[in-house]
């Protein structure tokens, strides 16, 4: 298995563990818990920001850049609401 896939599963599995987190934090019941899960999920969130730089970094994660019309167009769709 090459890099490139062993950093995408990786990626995959720490975006699972964020949000397995995440909603532990929303649902814990008291604030020992909640800070628990809270602290591993800016824990996961931080791994998956060096997944992340170091994939675009390698050109391993590629991105659209997103047309400014459809930027405007989606911020005044928005803000008439």
């Amino acid at each position: 298995m090459e890099d490139k896939d062993l950093m995408e599963r990786e990626l995959l599995a720490v975006k699972g563990a964020c949000d397995l987190y995440l909603h532990g934090t929303i649902e814990a019941t008291t604030a020992e818990v909640h800070s628990a899960f809270k602290d591993a999920l800016n824990t996961s969130l931080d791994i998956q920001n060096k997944l992340y730089n170091l994939m675009a970094e390698k050109g391993w994660y590629q991105t659209d850049t997103a047309e400014q019309t459809k930027i405007d167009s989606t911020k005044q769709q928005y803000a008439n609401q």
